[in-house]
């Protein structure tokens, strides 16, 4: 325990494809607030834990002024918060660990910040970040999680392209996936998901391939989350609200 992720984008990310998927398009997993909160000395503002798999607190007023004086609380309180039995650490040997990515918008007359809660500490089992998409997803994304992937869509590396492409021809024909070093890394995901269908051709091949992948990118955002969907994480989530 002790280290800091890199949050910068490498080469192949900078190069990337952006597959247009996001996870608000399934209707299960809507970004609305799950459960409201009051925040002392902003009873005037709304505020809620959004239905999301990384850990957001949403905030509304008319008054924009408000907004930032609250997001700019949450954010101090946040960067000096440690909660060791969430595993979340403000800093370890001196490296600074939390921070927020900011999500801003503006329906009718109410404006809106989505305060998303990050941490980048690292782990000898988790070397690139606790909070970050975990081995077994690197074969789709191995890249840190940005803002426009923090608001639901994937933005993946270019070299998915081709091997998707390849995937679909050796799929379709029957070809041994780990056979090829440009997709053997895919090989055990192919494996998995491949029962789930009865018939695959020519014509759903490729939908079926975007949607294993948007299942994947699902898991990815759920690594990046501080705070869980879970009853235990939801927990952890409101002794951090009630500290502020």
């Amino acid at each position: 325990m002790g280290g800091t992720s890199d949050n910068s984008f490498d080469e192949e990310t900078q190069t990337g494809i952006t597959v247009g998927y996001s996870i608000t398009d399934d209707e299960g997993m809507t970004p609305e607030i799950e459960k409201y909160v009051t925040i002392p000395g902003y009873e005037d503002v709304e505020a809620g834990i959004v239905k999301w798999p990384l850990s957001v607190l949403r905030i509304r007023h008319k008054d924009e002024k408000r907004l930032i004086d609250l997001a700019t609380h949450v954010l101090e309180v946040w960067r000096g918060y440690t909660d060791e039995a969430a595993f979340i650490f403000a800093e370890t040997d001196g490296e600074p660990h939390n921070t927020i990515t900011p999500i801003a918008r503006k329906k009718d007359d109410m404006y809106e910040l989505d305060l998303t809660l990050r941490n980048n500490i690292t782990t000898e089992e988790n070397p690139l970040g606790v909070y970050h998409p975990h081995a077994q997803y690197h074969h789709i994304k191995k890249e840190n999680i940005g803002l426009i992937e923090v608001m639901g869509l994937a933005v993946l590396p270019a070299r998915l392209k081709e091997e998707l492409e390849l995937l679909e021809e050796y799929i379709l024909d029957g070809k041994d996936v780990a056979s090829n070093e440009k997709i053997e890394k895919h090989a055990q995901w192919v494996k998995e998901f491949l029962p789930k269908y009865d018939h695959l051709d020519k014509d759903n091949i490729e939908e079926v391939l975007h949607k294993e992948v948007g299942n994947v990118f699902v898991h990815v955002l759920e690594d990046a989350g501080v705070y869980k969907c879970t009853e235990e994480g939801r927990a952890a989530f409101m002794r951090f609200v009630e500290t502020l």
